[in-house]
């Protein structure tokens, strides 16, 4: 992968801490956690369960705040932007993918992919039009106008992911994309996200499980206990 000189990291975590107060205890989630995603560079982020990955991706995501430390997006701080401004920013620059797929039920699938343009308050024929674009590119042309109840797992997920790239962010995040699908739609799963790493150019950071999806990627970040211990 080529990077241009001087080109900030799409996401870069600076001594991440997470701490949770459980009672009288206070427990330790996140332990000094830094990091960076470059442009166009998929990252897998492997750990048991309970690790802190998912706790990393939320931070990662502007989702949730650090008890210590800064999260960078495009080379600006995030730290000091107030929730508007957190909000937009993620909006502007980053996508979600779940492990459900977190659709609308009562939308189709086109305006469930057009909604984050909607909520940017774009017109909503523009914002149906870049939703079907994207749509296409994910090989869901044929299932546009269906609702998610009509649709399979693997084929929701899809819709899920147009619906993270249809505001073309610099990074998308994605928990566990696969971890509710079928061996033989994991599998297909992994084939879109590499399409979707190459000919996007998005940069993409993966919570995972799964060995064969990590493997994909440019890198794995391993997470034991809070902590990032081998990248």
């Amino acid at each position: 992968m080529i990077e241009k000189p001087n080109t900030p990291p799409v996401l870069r975590a600076q001594n991440l801490v997470k701490r949770y107060s459980e009672g009288d205890a206070t427990v330790e989630v996140l332990r000094d956690v830094s990091l960076h995603i470059d442009a166009g560079e998929m990252v897998a982020i492997v750990g048991a369960s309970g690790s802190g990955k998912s706790t990393l991706l939320h931070l990662l995501g502007l989702l949730d705040t650090p008890s210590d430390g800064y999260v960078e997006v495009d080379g600006k701080r995030a730290d000091s932007l107030n929730e508007t401004a957190r909000s937009r920013l993620r909006n502007q620059r980053m996508g979600f993918v779940y492990q459900f797929h977190h659709l609308l039920p009562e939308f189709s699938a086109v305006d469930n992919v057009a909604m984050p343009l909607i909520v940017r308050r774009e017109k909503r024929a523009l914002a149906r039009e870049r939703a079907r674009e994207v749509l296409v590119q994910v090989g869901l042309e044929h299932r546009m106008d269906h609702f998610p109840g009509q649709l399979s797992g693997g084929e929701r997920q899809r819709v899920a992911l147009a619906r993270a790239l249809v505001t073309r962010p610099g990074c998308v995040l994605a928990d566990e994309p696969t971890g509710n699908l079928d061996r033989y739609t994991a599998e297909s799963m992994f084939e879109l996200l590499l399409k979707v790493n190459k000919e996007f150019g998005t940069a993409l950071a993966i919570v995972t499980h799964d060995p064969a999806l990590a493997a994909l990627a440019h890198r794995q970040l391993y997470i034991e206990k809070g902590k990032l211990v081998e990248s």
